[in-house]
Formats: C-alpha cells, structure tokens, sequence
C-alpha cells in the first residue's frame, strides 16, 4: 500500500475513534440544562420529548383555561407543546415557615420558548430589572415572593424562586461559560453515574424535599421511612423500548443510608409497608389515578444491596394508553414562566 494512502487511513481511522468516544461521553454525560444549575440540596430532570410522542398521538388539542390561552396568545408559547426539557434545583430553606416554605427552586427551562414575544410578556409583568452578564434578569411577584427569569439563550429560560439572585447568577455564568460535558454541580458530580441510561426522568440528592412534612416525606398520603434529607438517586425509564411508543415504564428508587444495617431496617420498613398499602388502596374506585397507582404497588420489589435500600416498580403501556387518551395537562393551569417556580 502507498505509503500517503496508508497515513491517510490511519488518520480517517484515528479521527472515526475520537469521534465514537466523543459520542459515547456525550451519552455518558449529564444534559446541559443540568449542568446549568447551581449548587443545591437535590436535582430533578425531565425529557419531555418522547413522552410529548406518545402522549399527543391522535388527540385532539386539550381545552385551555382561560389565563392560560391568554399567556400562550401574548408569548407563542405553550408548555405543552413547545417545553422539551426541565432541570430544577431544590434549595433547602433555612426557615421552613418564611415565604418560600422548605424548599425553593432554581429551574433551566428547554424548547422553543424564547423570542421578542416573551421579552414583551417580562417586562409588561416585571416590577424590577437586572442586568447581569449580558442578560437581563426580570423580577415578577408570586405569592409574597419574587421569582426571577432571564432568557440565557435562544431556546433556554432560566427561573428562581431562591430569596437572592445568586442562583440565578450561577446558572448565567455556566451558561456563558459553555460548560464541558462533565462539568455541572458537585451534586451532579457525585450521582449522575447512577442513573440509569436513557432515562427519561431522573432525580438525585435531597429529591424528597418537596414532599417533606415534618422531616418526614409524605408520597399518596403513605409516611415513608425515610427522612427529607436522604441521599436518594430516582428514575424512570422505558422498560421495553417499542418504535413508535414508549412501553412500559420502569420506575427505580435507590436511598443511600448511613450504613449496612441502616439499610437492612429501611428496607424491611419499606417493604411492610409496600403490603400495607396494597391493600388499603385494593379497594379504591376504578379510575385512572387509582389504577396507577395500584399497578405501581402491584409489581414493586424492595431489595438491598450493602448500604442501599432499591425500589422499583412497572407502569404498564395500558396505563399510559389510558393517560394519552383522557390526560388533563397542568400546562393548562399555567400562566408564566414564574407559575414554573411557586
């Protein structure tokens, strides 16, 4: 082989590997909107893309409510169709009692949701301005509290609730910063590598924040036995990838405790309580919420492996057949992007 043709290979050769572990820590790597977001005590995250597939096939356009048809009138926006991806950050309150209760929120919102239209809509409903980096930052009052949003690219909303603008500052500074794919908080840093690939939904750290209730966290009504401070990793994924349709969903919960046998007591504690509550819900009327939530009793599963406690669950295609077709949007109560961030 000529000796150019053969450096010539080896290059197109070289070139193809860095390009596959290129895309194979890209797939690795956590989304940008999570990487946008600052320090906090949990992360939650949404791809709504292949849920808005499965959900919006053959329906007919929900109905809105009034205020909401108004906002989507005057920006071009609607959640529903136009939001693809959320990451929010929880940030413990030091006052559980003061205006933003225990927890507050830091969002970095993805889709086709900036424009002039929007820009027109903030500074219509602002009572106060920041220029920050470059962006402006609008402060709109909600509930006794401001809540502060900044579009910080053109398809990406940044939203906080927090009592300063530090979040909100943190998450315009990676921005600007074009943070590498590993990059992000030592949050996101510590847990994405546990949550499972292709997820579509997942959440880490202190996720049980905002069903606490005196320290403890509260889920349909059941107490768990876990406090709000718990290191928790959560997802949930499609268990049976179909073309075309999302399957079934498989739901894990992974808590971190102190120790072996810390683990050991939770996971017998949840585990009787898993028996309990199948059947204090067996005789529940036959709707949609009831039936999901006893088919996600019926097939959970609580195991231990060392120091963590495992739930999972199935949600079966019929009942997200059942969702598509009788779905009511909380899109349709919105009205802003500070709704995002009560």
């Amino acid at each position: 082989m000529h000796r150019r043709t053969r450096n010539t290979l080896l290059i197109v050769a070289a070139v193809l590997v860095l390009l596959a572990l290129a895309i194979f820590l890209r797939s690795k790597a956590p989304p940008e909107a999570a990487r946008l977001l600052p320090e906090s005590d949990g992360i939650v995250y949404f791809d709504l893309k292949p849920i808005r597939v499965f959900l919006r096939k053959d329906q007919k356009p929900p109905q809105r409510a009034p205020e909401y048809q108004q906002f989507v009138d005057a920006t071009g926006i609607d959640w529903e169709r136009d939001l693809d991806q959320a990451a929010i950050a929880l940030h413990r309150m030091p006052d559980p009692n003061g205006p933003n209760g225990p927890v507050a929120y830091s969002l970095v919102l993805e889709g086709r949701l900036t424009g002039k239209k929007l820009n027109a809509w903030l500074e219509a409903h602002a009572t106060d301005r920041e220029s920050y980096a470059g962006k402006t930052i609008y402060s709109i009052p909600s509930e006794n509290r401001t809540v502060r949003v900044a579009q910080i690219g053109y398809d990406m909303v940044a939203v906080s609730n927090t009592p300063t603008p530090e979040q909100i500052h943190s998450i315009i500074d990676r921005h600007r910063a074009a943070a590498l794919p590993f990059a992000g908080s030592s949050l996101l840093e510590r847990h994405y590598h546990d949550v499972p690939l292709l997820s579509l939904a997942w959440g880490v750290g202190q996720i049980g924040l905002p069903f606490s209730e005196s320290g403890a966290i509260r889920i349909f009504g059941f107490s768990l036995p876990l406090q709000s401070d718990s290191t928790i990793v959560a997802s949930v994924t499609p268990a049976l990838p179909v073309p075309g349709s999302l399957g079934a969903l498989r739901v894990k919960v992974e808590e971190i405790a102190p120790s072996d046998e810390a683990a050991a007591s939770q996971a017998a504690d949840l585990a009787t309580l898993m028996t309990l509550a199948r059947g204090f819900t067996a005789p529940l009327g036959d709707n949609l919420a009831n039936n999901g939530l006893k088919a996600l009793l019926k097939s959970a599963e609580v195991t231990q492996h060392r120091e963590r406690v495992i739930v999972t669950a199935t949600l079966p295609a019929s009942f997200l057949a059942k969702l598509a077709e009788g779905r009511g949007s909380p899109a349709n109560s919105a009205s802003a992007p500070a709704g995002a961030a009560n």
